[in-house]
């Protein structure tokens, strides 16, 4: 039987693939034999080092998601540095954080302009091609603040719920036309983005005594998650936000 998890012959673009979740899922999707390019503000020279050593392909875009001005630029410099497309992992993204009373507008358009305008904007391009081939998988990542509030965070709780939103929007626009199109919501994970609240006492002791696995998630507890919604096995699956978040929202 052919294995469905398969990506052999898949071409991906993972955003923010440098570090963390993106690198940790761009790595995922090589080992499940896709060929990867590699999209960020800083050259991705360890994630491609890792992804060829898996005997994959793997390419760097160098690329600036606070406008979406590299946008159509990342697709074609995908396609024509690895010959297609057919997996699109939107992860790049930022945080500030502040009281929402003092919240600047800088921060908000920040914040909004990478984690959602830019995101929309790629899903655009990419399904412009992925349309014209009758085929294509498309995973945002979204968060815990697609769900909930949060705090000191109103600029990222908006373009995480945004997130939740779009998926469904283009998945309901998009299914008949063969692109799969879904989202992962990371819990609280080990990485940059949440090194200030692993800091902080208090609330990492909060966070922790709310987790049922007891621990903070690591960034390649998503590789499985992204090689499934890349894949055939999820060829049914449209509009779904996975949540893949050591039982946080079952408490």
């Amino acid at each position: 039987m052919t294995n469905p998890f398969d990506l052999t012959g898949k071409v991906a673009i993972v955003t923010g693939a440098n570090t963390g979740i993106g690198q940790a899922i761009a790595v995922a999707l090589a080992a499940a034999g896709a060929d990867v390019a590699c999209v960020g503000r800083t050259p991705a020279e360890d994630t491609v080092a890792q992804i060829r050593a898996l005997g994959r392909n793997a390419e760097i875009v160098s690329a600036d998601l606070s406008t979406i001005e590299p946008v159509q630029r990342v697709v074609d410099e995908a396609v024509a540095k690895l010959g297609g497309l057919d997996i699109l992992i939107n992860n790049a993204g930022i945080i500030r954080r502040a009281d929402a009373v003092d919240f600047t507008e800088a921060d908000w358009d920040a914040v909004i302009d990478t984690n959602l305008k830019s995101v929309f904007f790629l899903c655009q391009a990419a399904g412009r091609h992925m349309i014209a081939q009758g085929s294509g998988k498309i995973v945002n990542i979204a968060s815990m603040l697609t769900f909930q509030g949060g705090i000191r965070v109103p600029s990222y709780t908006a373009s995480k719920s945004g997130i939740g939103g779009l998926t469904k929007l283009l998945a309901n626009e998009w299914a008949s036309k063969g692109i799969n199109v879904n989202a992962i919501a990371p819990g609280y994970i080990a990485t940059n983005n949440t090194a200030a609240l692993q800091a902080d006492e208090v609330r990492n002791k909060s966070i922790m005594d709310r987790i049922p696995a007891g621990a903070w998630g690591d960034p390649s507890d998503l590789g499985g998650a992204a090689v499934f919604l890349s894949s055939a096995a999820a060829k049914y699956v449209q509009g779904h936000i996975l949540a893949v978040d050591g039982g946080w929202l079952a408490r």
